[in-house]
């Protein structure tokens, strides 16, 4: 029996905060090529995770692209890691 569409095991998102999603993103990228992928102010002017997280709570469609950019970059991890192995 598989799990239902939309179970905590099949959402990548599944107990990541905002917080922790910006945090990796800044950490992977940068916020220069942070700021590059999604031109939005909090990530290219005066950058910091406190005013991002105060405009992403606020705005859905820029915390629709930061979530996305999350899993982007995650599978490109994902990728990274299966290649070593081999």
């Amino acid at each position: 029996m598989s799990p239902p569409p939309h179970s905590p095991r099949q959402d990548p998102l599944h107990g990541m905060t905002l917080e922790a999603i910006v945090t990796a993103l800044v950490a992977y990228f940068g916020w220069a090529e942070l700021g590059q992928r999604i031109a939005i102010r909090c990530f290219q002017s005066d950058p910091s995770v406190a005013s991002s997280l105060k405009f992403l709570r606020k705005t859905p469609w820029a915390r629709a692209k930061v979530e996305s950019l999350y899993l982007y970059m995650k599978r490109q991890q994902r990728d990274r890691q299966s290649r070593k192995a081999t």
